[in-house]
């Protein structure tokens, strides 16, 4: 029994060590991403030339909608482009497209890293200067790209605006909203604010048309699901900081149900996996060791927030039993245990806003362990290497049409 308690204590130490330091580090950038002011940019008479490049993947029932508004952009129309890279898409898709004003790439490649190559290549000797990257579900808000221009003219190469739900019809679309919004401040707020670099989404991203085009050339992104997250780390490896511009809203698709929530998770977890590992093995090896370095590492190593959750209320009900029965099952004591749980919802509510602080929020916090469940069947679906893009089809407004 001696042994046992021993063992016991030991990995919960283990554990314990593990998530403090999941909990201490989100809570610092949770604290700069709310009290420490922000970068204001002066708005620029000079209008950088813009192309907007939009990855589709049979999204015929949103990407009109999509194109129309993106072509309609209060952005001077002599300083901007905009092209879809249609990949799958229906033949009456891609003709409806063409009476748009925008470019239609057709492409059959199954994957969005390499769809945006493709794209990228065909640009090779115009003048553009700043791509933006949307998704097909993404609406950009009201001088968005003016406020990119503006941060580009002051030198930036790289800028992730603030990305935002544009549904919460169920509650599980309303915590995915939240959740992006507890996202934006501890991934993207909070260390552009500490002078860290903020991490890109995957969309409501631009880049300087040589930077990206160079990032892009690599055979590490070419293959690679994750797209976003193998930019944060090429960025890293050149020592380019990311901005992050909060007033630049893109409005994006919350997925709608747990299905669509399984399905997204099981890909964003592969990506975590896989570039963790990338910092042993090829580029990664040799990236300057700063404290950039070290710190995208730790972000690749942490718990994803519904675990996080999820590994909280298992430690709490240990704690009940260990006081119900009188064992002393788990270390440190119970108080630490505590104090550690108490600062990491601390970290959610700092960074949650203030219109989420309602009877809604209460009454959709009912599907938290739908979403746990979720959670633990997508582990299960994790794949070392997937071939293909893991589409999570999106179909919000498409009803309205």
């Amino acid at each position: 029994m001696n042994t046992l308690h021993t063992i016991l204590h030991y990995l919960s130490a283990a554990v314990f060590i593990y998530l403090a330091a999941n909990a201490l580090y989100l809570f610092i950038i949770a604290l700069g991403g709310r009290l420490i002011r922000g970068k204001k940019f002066s708005v620029h008479p000079e209008k950088k030339k813009i192309s907007v490049l939009i990855p589709c993947f049979k999204e015929d029932l949103i990407i009109l909608d999509t194109a129309s508004r993106s072509a309609e952009h209060d952005y001077p129309k002599d300083r901007l482009t905009i092209t879809v890279i249609a990949d799958k898409l229906k033949p009456a898709t891609v003709a409806t497209l063409r009476q748009v004003p925008v470019n239609v790439l057709e492409v059959d490649l199954n994957m969005k890293s390499r769809s945006l190559h493709a794209a990228l290549e065909t640009m090779r000797g115009l003048d553009t200067e700043i791509v933006m990257i949307l998704d097909a579900d993404n609406i950009m808000g009201a001088g968005c790209l003016e406020k990119v221009n503006d941060a580009f003219q002051q030198g930036y190469t790289a800028v992730q605006c603030h990305r935002t739900a544009k549904n919460k019809n169920t509650y599980i679309a309303w915590l995915d909203a939240m959740s992006e919004e507890i996202n934006i401040n501890l991934f993207r707020r909070g260390p552009a604010k500490l002078g860290l670099s903020a991490a890109p989404i995957g969309s409501g991203m631009a880049f300087d048309y040589a930077l990206i085009s160079d990032i892009f050339s690599s055979e590490e992104i070419l293959n690679n699901p994750g797209e976003d997250r193998e930019i944060d780390l090429q960025l890293m490896r050149r020592k380019i900081k990311m901005e992050f511009i909060d007033d630049a809203l893109v409005y994006d698709e919350k997925v709608a149900n747990a299905g669509v929530f399984e399905k997204q998770r099981v890909r964003w977890l592969e990506a975590q996996v896989n570039h963790a590992k990338r910092f042993f093995h090829g580029d990664m090896l040799d990236a300057p060791k700063t404290f950039l370095y070290f710190n995208k590492f730790f972000q690749n190593l942490l718990l994803p927030r519904i675990l996080t959750i999820l590994a909280f209320c298992f430690f709490t009900f240990m704690l009940i039993v260990q006081g119900l029965f009188g064992a002393h099952l788990l270390f440190p004591d119970w108080q630490v245990w505590i104090l550690l749980i108490g600062i990491y919802l601390l970290t959610l509510c700092i960074s949650i806003p203030g219109a989420y602080y309602n009877m809604k929020t209460l009454r959709a916090l009912s599907q938290v362990p739908v979403l746990m469940a979720a959670m633990v069947r997508a582990i299960t679906q994790m794949k070392k290497k997937r071939a293909e893009f893991l589409h999570t089809p999106k179909t919000f407004g498409a009803e309205e049409k």
